[in-house]
């Protein structure tokens, strides 16, 4: 293989760096996948393992024996032979969502029963060279490029940093990130010069979004690379789990992608620590299940994951999709098609639930989640479009499926509340009609077995309940994660709040994503927005903003169904009341002295505040040391030397434009600075796109310089 020849012999080679702060180019071609044909297999991987044929076969048959069960009593409380329109419609959004939950509880449960597959391997990282890429857009590079130094240095203790190289890939569209984020590689690569190779290229055109800036790194530079780790803007890994990582790489030469499972980290608002309490305690079950049953087709999350290059260059060239915007362009969701495409080229996919020291930062509160879960949501509508395609395996298509339900899932329990809402207020309302045929002897009386349907009710909710209680019991029993979140007690009583705290706002993300799916349908795109990481709370203003209506909802609905009937009311309590308190609910989901406390009474908490990771305690560290980023970064050009030297010179030159095309905000601003006899009269003049380019532009940047301040 290339990548064996391609290993540096010291931390420094390479550091001749040609303009933009890349290395020179080693290009590999990467064909655009099609969907309709799939292409011809060369590798065969077998049938699938021992393992993962036993977990199919109690996710199968637990779905189907819950979903099969919850049917027959449904049919049987409102007599299939007399059954109305309406009660059948009832009947069948309740056996989806039976269904539903009932397959995250089977797979519950094969995570409990089934072993996890731990490859043992000799292989080392000699010969191999590794990209820790970290593709960012308009993001904070303080809290970035921290994360990265205390992996390459953490790498460095190990003994393997001259096997990785760090590579980031900025989308970023407004000067201040952008400016900020070449200040601060700056600084990356003065700190790590006897370490690890730094790298840095911006884009100028965002082509593809995410997807298209890996893919375009591919193609002009992943010739350089045997696999790359992929990060988000918040990731953080541990060098072990880094190094074990590249070690099952080398060992299985099959092996396309591994994923490990994220924990959540980072934030003390009171829905960060619900999150990560839930992750922590619940998620490693349902990882395991899923990695169980997967076996070698799992799935790819877009981060936290090692890729091998020449596999994903093979397979994974991303077509656009026939259409207009939502469901056609540029696939959203890449991660789960690229798995896709990989499976279907002949590469194992694996997911490796059992190596910890992966991280990620949770969404500070509701209002963050609900809004980047309207990016996710049209993503994982977009498969639709994707999930029939050719040569896919069938649990290719399951991920798919489980994707799209996931969003799916919401109106479908919105639809089977209104049914039963509307079939009480037809029995309350509507006079039945005893004597529906002509010579009927004896009348049809109404069906409707009200203690069957609560014994139905309680069966469901301990289906729905049952990752809960798995989780839990995993944990009290796992010294580690039980002393890290409170002990018995604390475990105990943290999975009484999160379960309480989290059908509260159930109802609320219901609606949420039942909006979503709403707008995605009827055409509206989600855009591209940055994803605000951090936030010390959540304003009222912005609170009644996001949730009046859906509290509104829950008045009317109250009001109706007081008046039909109280029993009714008591029904849809655990319904409205989070509906009823949308508002403040969201406001103290925000709220890091509402985490606070309760980290203070030894609730929610997790593993990594008792038992802090040394990766972790030094990112921290540098973000305690690192400056705030320049809030007028074109100003701070203008009057420092330095750091305009450090960003011309670690950009890429902007690209040429097309003859009789001019840029017509790169024309407008030539002109601006041109025209202004200050400083302060040029950054006024200059629009949001002009500053972008002025900083791109090391002529107009020279200018800026030359202004005095003020006249």
């Amino acid at each position: 293989m290339d990548g064996q020849l391609k290993s540096p012999t010291s931390p420094t080679e390479g550091r001749d760096v040609v303009r933009g702060g890349m290395p020179f180019e080693r290009p590999i071609d990467m064909p655009v996948q099609d969907l309709r044909h799939s292409p011809q297999v060369v590798r065969a991987l077998g049938p699938a393992p021992a393992r993962a044929v036993f977990a199919r076969a109690i996710v199968l048959l637990g779905t189907l024996g819950i979903t099969g069960y919850g049917l027959f009593e449904m049919l049987g409380i409102v007599e299939f032979s007399k059954m109305t329109v309406l009660q059948g419609v009832m009947v069948f959004f309740f056996t989806v969502t039976l269904a539903w939950i009932a397959f995250a509880a089977a797979s519950a449960v094969a995570g409990l029963l089934v072993p996890l597959h731990k490859p043992k391997t000799q292989a080392t990282l000699a010969g191999s060279r590794t990209a820790l890429l970290m593709p960012i857009y308009n993001e904070d590079p303080t809290h970035t490029t921290s994360a990265l130094q205390a992996m390459a240095e953490a790498l460095h203790k190990a003994g393997a940093a001259q096997h990785f190289e760090i590579v980031i890939l900025s989308d970023s569209t407004q000067a201040d990130p952008w400016i900020n984020e070449s200040l601060a590689v700056d600084r990356l690569r003065r700190e790590l010069r006897d370490i690890m190779p730094v790298w840095y290229r911006r884009r100028w055109h965002n082509t593809g979004r995410k997807a298209g800036n890996v893919e375009e790194f591919v193609k002009r530079w992943g010739g350089r690379y045997d696999y790359m780790i992929v990060l988000d803007a918040d990731s953080l890994m541990s060098a072990e789990t880094l190094i074990e990582l590249v070690r099952r790489m080398q060992g299985d030469a099959h092996l396309g992608i591994l994923q490990t499972v994220p924990m959540l980290h980072g934030h003390y608002s009171l829905f960060s620590r619900i999150q990560q309490f839930a992750g922590r305690v619940y998620g490693g079950i349902i990882a395991r299940g899923v990695a169980a049953w997967s076996g070698n087709e799992g799935n790819y999350w877009g981060h936290n994951a090692i890729i091998r290059v020449a596999a994903f260059a093979e397979a994974c060239g991303m077509p656009q999709l026939p259409g207009r915007k939502p469901f056609g362009g540029h696939v959203m969701s890449h991660d789960f098609v690229e798995a896709a495409l990989m499976r279907r080229a002949g590469w194992k996919v694996r997911m490796a639930p059992d190596l910890d020291g992966s991280w990620e930062e949770s969404p500070p509160s509701l209002i963050d989640v609900a809004v980047r879960d309207r990016r996710w949501a049209q993503g994982n509508l977009q498969h639709s479009k994707i999930i029939g395609a050719d040569g896919l395996s069938t649990v290719s298509r399951g991920h798919f499926f489980i994707g799209i339900m996931s969003y799916l899932s919401s109106p479908l329990w919105l639809m089977l509340l209104l049914v039963g809402f509307a079939l009480t207020l037809q029995a309350t309302l509507i006079r039945p009609e005893y004597f529906s045929r002509s010579f009927q002897l004896f009348p049809d009386w109404p069906k409707f077995d009200a203690e069957r349907m609560t014994e139905l009710f309680i069966f469901t909710m301990i289906v729905l309940f049952i990752p809960k209680v798995l989780g839990m019991l995993r944990s009290l029993f796992t010294s580690k994660v039980r002393q890290g979140c409170g002990g018995f007690l604390g475990v105990t009583v943290s999975t009484v709040i999160e379960t309480l705290l989290s059908a509260l706002y159930a109802p609320i993300m219901m609606l949420v994503q039942t909006h979503h799916v709403i707008e995605i349908l009827t055409g509206r795109d989600s855009g591209w927005n940055a994803q605000r990481r951090r936030s010390d709370a959540t304003a009222w203003r912005e609170a009644v903003r996001m949730h009046w209506g859906h509290t509104a909802i829950g008045v009317l609905i109250g009001i109706i169904a007081y008046l039909i009937s109280p029993t009714l009311l008591a029904w849809l309590t655990p319904t409205l009341a989070g509906l009823l308190l949308a508002i403040p609910l969201s406001k103290m989901s925000g709220s890091v002295r509402a985490g606070r406390l309760m980290h203070s009474l030894g609730l929610l908490r997790t593993p990594e505040e008792k038992y802090a990771p040394d990766v972790i305690r030094r990112r921290d560290e540098l973000l305690a040391e690192a400056k705030a980023p320049a809030q007028d970064a074109l100003r701070l050009l203008a009057a420092d030397r330095q750091a305009r030297y450090a960003h011309i010179t670690g950009n890429m030159p902007r690209p040429a434009e097309s003859r009789g095309h001019p840029d017509p905000h790169r024309l407008t601003a030539e002109q601006k600075v041109r025209d202004a006899n200050t400083l302060n009269e040029a950054l006024a003049w200059l629009g949001p796109a002009e500053k972008v380019h002025v900083a791109g532009d090391p002529r107009m940047l020279e200018r800026l310089a030359e202004l005095p301040e003020s006249g």
